[in-house]
């Protein structure tokens, strides 16, 4: 998740793949303020939620940032990924990460999320998979979940991943996103939600 594009140092930091082809791979990203990867534990128990979806689903890693939700899926069997994150220095050390890991199914796009998700093309890709990850308290996510169904850019059963802080009791999702699974880890809410095909996609709130 990339939050603010100032730089704290010189150094790179690193994480590390947990699972999947690439296991225990150790992989650099930016020291920038505000950009922190989804933490091990987090990440382990999400992915264990996800084992049976990922082989072969179509990933799309919104304000991808270290890219550790994408290069992870990418790893677990993941068909194909789209990171998207608005800064350049970001951009150009995931595709450094996908060259090092001669990772061919893995896409890296360089814009602000709700800006690419507004110019994808009608009837184009649409994903089964979506990790979304917005800076905290800068209402992103609302639009970003309504230009996700606007867009048709979800498959009919699509998960939707959806990182925020603790403190909101109600997430505003679309209505036809039903709560799969939560969990809490210090001020951020894990949830994963999974998309009804036959609702109307209308903002509505859930209760996490």
């Amino acid at each position: 998740m990339s939050r603010q594009p100032a730089r704290r140092g010189a150094a790179s930091l690193q994480l590390r793949i947990i699972g999947g082809e690439w296991r225990g791979r150790k992989l650099s990203f930016p020291d920038l303020d505000g950009l922190r990867p989804t933490p091990d534990r987090m990440r382990e128990t999400l992915f264990n939620w996800l084992q049976y979806e990922l082989p072969g689903a179509r990933c799309l890693d919104l304000f991808s940032g270290s890219g550790a939700l994408g290069l992870e899926a990418l790893s677990r069997g993941a068909a194909s990924v789209i990171l998207v994150d608005r800064a350049a220095e970001v951009t150009r050390q995931l595709q450094a990460n996908l060259a090092l890991l001669q990772a061919e199914h893995g896409r890296v796009e360089q814009d602000q999320a709700t800006r690419w998700l507004e110019r994808q093309p009608p009837g184009g890709e649409r994903f089964d998979l979506v990790f979304l990850d917005p800076p905290f308290r800068q209402g992103l996510l609302s639009s970003c979940c309504s230009l996700l169904e606007a867009g048709d850019l979800l498959s009919p059963e699509a998960l939707i991943y959806v990182e925020a802080e603790r403190e909101l009791r109600t997430l505003p999702v679309p209505a036809n996103w039903e709560l799969h699974r939560h969990k809490s880890a210090g001020q951020v809410s894990c949830n994963l939600y999974r998309r009804r095909a036959s609702a109307a996609g209308a903002a509505a709130g859930t209760d996490s």
